[in-house]
């Protein structure tokens, strides 16, 4: 009696809790996550402090770390506002390439020929340089930010659509067997199966479509060259490159580095809110 109560429910169910439960992270771990890169970032500083400071060079040529920094900290109340409109075009143009995309995948896996008739035109679209394109679009749309938003649009558009077919094309048959063989209609199938099935498909797009999302925004305001108050980070890079200000200029870069580090920082995170619990992507291992 006393064996069958050994081998009962009860330690088998503890036994599975402690096989399902996910790894915990050690607190060492934690602070090494965070130390090793920020060290890192520290000696890169360090390394072009000392390459400014052993070679002389002048600060209107190669100025230093902190006169960067000082300048970012000065020149805010100009960078700024360029910095929001730059970001308004970025996460415009994102929002409609998720939108779009994930709409236009849906459409292109109902059907073989659909695909065959519509996923070239995406495909065209992408591999023309968007430099070429972009005096085209400048030409025929109503005003400069609407011209804008449409290149960082097709810029990110193609990797957030081709994420998506391939993970909704990605779905295993067996399961779709199934749903078949329980009747499930097609609307059922995309919302039950090949939608939850594609997320790691689409969180891949959605990280690669941020950060080029912000590269295409800067790219468009360099090719329309759009000044005044209403003119993005793109400008003032030119500005402070043609008045020699290369402090601001270099602040500029660090902006937007920040910017797009940013961005995919929080694009990964989303990522791991939405796979963390059950793709083997971001499951960690227990070994």
């Amino acid at each position: 009696m006393s064996s069958e109560t050994q081998t009962g429910t009860v330690p088998s169910a503890a036994h599975d809790d402690a096989i399902i439960a996910p790894p915990r992270i050690s607190l060492n771990e934690r602070v090494l996550t965070i130390l090793v890169p920020a060290v890192m970032l520290g000696l890169a500083v360090l390394g072009w402090q000392a390459i400014v400071t052993l070679n002389n060079i002048p600060k209107y040529i190669l100025p230093g770390p902190g006169i960067v920094f000082q300048t970012l900290w000065t020149d805010m109340p100009v960078l700024f506002p360029a910095l929001l409109v730059t970001l308004r075009i970025t996460f415009s143009a994102l929002g409609l390439a998720v939108v779009f995309g994930v709409v236009f995948a849906v459409l292109l896996i109902q059907s073989k020929w659909v695909e065959l008739a519509l996923y070239p035109f995406a495909v065209i679209l992408q591999v023309t340089p968007i430099v070429a394109i972009a005096p085209l679009i400048l030409i025929y749309a109503p005003s400069t930010q609407v011209a804008l938003l449409i290149v960082a649009f097709l810029v990110a558009f193609f990797p957030i659509l081709s994420n998506m077919v391939q993970g909704l094309k990605s779905v295993d048959h067996n399961l779709l067997n199934l749903f078949d063989l329980y009747g499930a209609s097609g609307w059922k199938q995309l919302i039950y199966l090949r939608l939850p099935a594609s997320m790691p498909y689409f969180m891949t797009g959605l990280r690669i479509g941020g950060g080029l999302s912000l590269i295409a925004a800067v790219v468009a305001e360099f090719a329309a060259g759009s000044a005044g108050a209403g003119s993005g980070l793109a400008f003032r890079l030119l500005e402070a490159g043609f008045r020699l200000n290369y402090a601001r200029l270099y602040a500029a870069l660090l902006l937007l580095t920040f910017t797009g580090v940013a961005i995919f920082a929080v694009t990964s995170f989303i990522s791991w809110l939405v796979l963390h619990r059950w793709h083997e992507s971001a499951v960690r291992r227990e070994n």
